[in-house]
């Protein structure tokens, strides 16, 4: 069925083709190699319930039809929802799911489900007997329900369910919580030809420094239909039994209490914000009992639209509503100490309160944090493990709280991109109340971390460390072997050490092994997934190290073509695919990232595709913009430090012989094409470049970007210069413009593109721009997605391979 549907695809594109390659208007082809990688089946998703007995396979649903992604939707209050199910849009489903008994090795069908089956929210009952999903049709969603011992499902709700807010989750081992539409979709407000008047926004005296969202509300009709679409019913589900619990709302958020006697509940008040997303709209935080009845109101917040700007400054009231895991009913938050304003001199920044059922008692402070509050991980009643900093000091921090002593005490203390120093995660596993909580061992002295990135000198090797609260000190338990690329996805035992990995080489395709690190007994191969590119085999790659002018060291992934000798093929025409990081620490920049042992999987934005077709490719090439003074933030220097980079990069592949310097691409996505734009603006290093769904005016942009938190008043000259729009006269370089016409991500608005397309064509350069229709900020349809990629390899083929060849002469002085 998959291949006759394939066979109609291709016969449909290639008349197409046969229709309009002359006009260039229709959807093309990019070459074979290239579209046999796009649309190659993946190896499945795995996920272990954790016993360790059952794996779930889940395979993902392939690139739907730019015709599905045209079906009618609503972009309202910062959400895509479908009108016709009350879902959102343009979701990724698994098509197929699968067990796999571990013990046995014995692969077993699932009866019982939809064909074709849609489906999401997949997650195992607290007891790891049964398995619950939601199954999306183009008019309602539905929950099936696994039995995993007799693998048979079936559909257990009678009302259809609401999922634009909020999906299912397990209340007990029989009992799913759940929301239900409260009225048929065919009732849904019609949009009336005549306006009951214009849509009027007003402020009066209040700041409302917000990033430019995308989808927001508009008009007193998208307040209509927001309304319409996000209320809700909330339900039990015991055996197939409905119950309803309270009365509809707007749920902002649900979460069960670990004595599974209360709700903390989050609902959305009007009025609703035209300026941030619903998440962010006026709110009530309240605990409630199992009959939805009110125990407690917590808090009334107010829109966020009024929070301070700047990355660590926080509106003044309480937040991170929480329960404690390791209690029976305690409610935890936050409140700030500095009136939400971090530039306010003061010892302690936020409390973390606490208030226990019934609720009735003073709330209790926990502990202060000199930095931002973000979590607690908790464990026990004498260990718990806090986490605090600030982003704009791309500082955190992980502290050890005693709720007996009342002691926080810190433990570990590194910046953000020291990804050296990062311990990983602490290791959790469900307690008395099937809440995750801290792997305790050694008389409550150490915890585990496991680090599945595991990034150092010799790249990455993910590890498991145990490490004494105490005296602070780390005992390495496991690393991956040199060679390999190989990381914990589950901790069954983390007494006998039993754990399930997942391994692979730049050979090897990615498998799950069964291991155990105490007990001396063979590992054992738990999948045999296979190669879903043979265009790859025989690809070199290489990790590539080397430095820039100002001694910064670098890093990026080489690809270079199957057969390929320097000796008698000479250099390559070269494609430089990167994404600029800020860093505040030049260590921290010259770290190495990645590992060249990883398998090559591959995906629709990728670069690689290109190395089938006679390019040297160096993806991940690093950008790192440093701060070079301690007076100085990381953009004051970014033209001139993305220039180093490139050059860095170019004068590389030169000197191995790898690389014509003469023909050289750049490219970038999102803030890669931001800095592709730069590139081609402020140097002539090369011959092409590809920009994909880029922000290039930041004066769109003016109360911040990416880690850039000063406003274009504050930084109106930075702003400016940081903008390739304002030397669009300068692009001389052909360009490439890719944008989703739909486009949904903050700041990159399609009109980015739009403009900077009309600017460069205004100034005589050359430039071409493609819009995706019905594309957002990462593309979705297969037809979209082959023409991009036929796209961007005609592009290089063009003013790239095509181009002059290198001069004999030796290195071109920059």
């Amino acid at each position: 069925m998959l291949f006759k549907k394939f066979i109609a695809f291709v016969i449909v594109i290639a008349f197409s083709l046969t229709i309009h390659s002359q006009d260039n208007t229709g959807y093309t082809l990019p070459p074979k190699d290239i579209t046999d990688m796009l649309l190659a089946e993946s190896s499945p998703l795995v996920s272990v319930n954790d016993k360790g007995d059952w794996m779930l396979m889940m395979q993902r649903s392939s690139y739907p039809s730019v015709e599905e992604l045209a079906q009618p939707e609503l972009r309202i209050a910062g959400l895509r929802i479908n009108p016709a199910n009350y879902s959102r849009s343009r979701q990724s489903f698994m098509n197929d799911i699968w067990l796999k008994n571990i013990g046995t090795g014995k692969e077993m069908k699932i009866t019982g489900l939809p064909s074709p089956l849609f489906a999401g929210s997949i997650s195992w009952s607290p007891d790891d007997k049964k398995i619950a999903l939601t199954h999306t049709t183009n008019n309602r969603v539905d929950i099936y329900v696994v039995d995993v011992a007799t693998q048979k499902a079936a559909k257990v709700n009678k009302s259809a369910v609401n999922a634009v807010m909020q999906s299912l989750t397990w209340f007990d081992n029989n009992t799913l919580l759940y929301f239900i539409a409260t009225k048929p979709v065919t009732t849904a407000p019609t949009k009336p030809l005549m306006p009951k008047g214009p849509a009027v926004q007003e402020n009066y005296g209040k700041a409302s420094p917000r990033p430019t969202y995308q989808d927001l509300i508009k008009t007193p009709f998208d307040e209509q239909l927001f309304e319409f679409f996000a209320t809700s019913q909330l339900v039990k589900n015991t055996n197939g039994v409905e119950t309803k619990i309270g009365q509809p709302a707007i749920y902002k958020s649900l979460s069960v209490s670990p004595d599974k006697k209360f709700l903390l509940i989050g609902k959305i008040k009007k009025p609703f914000s035209y300026t941030v997303p619903a998440f962010g709209f006026p709110s009530v935080m309240m605990i409630t009992d199992l009959n939805g009845k009110l125990v407690k109101e917590l808090a009334t917040l107010p829109s966020s639209e009024t929070s301070p700007g700047g990355y660590d400054n926080v509106q003044n009231v309480a937040r991170s509503f929480d329960w404690r895991d390791d209690e029976p009913a305690t409610i935890t938050w936050c409140m700030p100490l500095d009136s939400g304003l971090i530039k306010k001199e003061v010892e302690y920044h936020d409390a973390i309160y606490a208030q226990s059922a019934p609720f009735t008692a003073q709330p209790k402070l926990l502990f202060k944090t000199k930095m931002r509050y973000f979590g607690t991980t908790w464990g026990n009643e004498q260990l718990a493990i806090v986490s605090e900093g600030l982003r704009s000091k791309q500082l955190m921090q992980l502290d050890r709280f005693n709720s007996v002593t009342e002691d926080l005490e810190a433990l570990i203390t590194r910046n953000t991109t020291d990804a050296y120093g990062s311990p990983g995660s602490p290791v959790t596993a469900p307690n008395k109340y099937g809440k995750n909580v801290l792997v305790i061992t050694d008389n409550n002295s150490k915890i585990l971390f496991n680090n599945t990135t595991g990034s150092s000198p010799k790249g990455d090797l993910p590890f498991l460390t145990s490490y004494n609260v105490h005296t602070k000190q780390t005992e390495t338990i496991w690393r991956c072997n040199e060679g390999w690329y190989e990381m914990i996805v589950k901790v069954l035992d983390p007494v006998k050490l039993s754990v399930i990995t997942r391994k692979e080489s730049e050979n090897e395709v990615p498998n799950y092994w069964l291991k155990n690190f105490r007990l001396r007994i063979a590992d054992r191969k738990l999948t045999d997934f296979s190669n879903p590119y043979p265009q790859l085999e025989g690809v070199s790659k290489e990790k590539i190290k080397y430095k820039r002018a100002d001694g910064v060291d670098l890093t990026g992934d080489l690809y270079l073509p199957k057969g390929y000798n320097k000796d008698r093929d000479g250099k390559l025409p070269v494609f430089i695919w990167a994404y600029p990081r800020e860093f505040n620490s030049a260590a921290d920049a010259a770290q190495v990232r990645g590992s060249e042992h990883r398998f090559t999987l591959i995906n629709w934005g990728s670069p690689i595709f290109y190395v089938t077709q006679g390019y040297a490719v160096l993806n991940n090439a690093e950008m790192p913009i440093v701060a070079t003074a301690s007076d100085k933030k990381p953009n004051d220097d970014f033209v001139e430090q993305l220039t180093l980079n490139a050059e860095a990069a170019i004068n590389v592949l030169d000197s191995l012989g790898v690389g014509d310097r003469n023909r050289v691409a750049v490219g970038g996505h999102s803030y890669g094409a931001f800095m592709t734009a730069n590139l081609l603006a402020h140097t002539n290093l090369f011959k092409a470049g590809i920009a994909r769904s880029g922000a290039y005016n930041r004066s769109l942009t003016p109360f911040g970007f990416q880690n850039e938190d000063r406003t274009y008043w504050q930084a109106q000259q930075l702003y400016t210069e940081m903008s390739p729009f304002t030397y669009a006269d300068k692009i001389k370089t052909p360009l490439l413009l890719v944008h989703g016409d739909m486009d949904n991500n903050t700041g990159t608005y399609p009109i980015q593109s739009e403009r900077m397309f009309s600017a460069i064509k205004g100034h005589g350069g050359t430039v071409k721009y493609i819009s995706l229709p019905y594309e957002s900020h990462g593309y979705q349809g297969k037809e979209n997605i082959l023409h991009m990629l036929n796209e961007q390899f005609q592009w290089l083929e063009k003013y790239v391979k095509n181009a002059p060849a290198a001069k004999k002469e030796g290195k071109k002085s920059f």
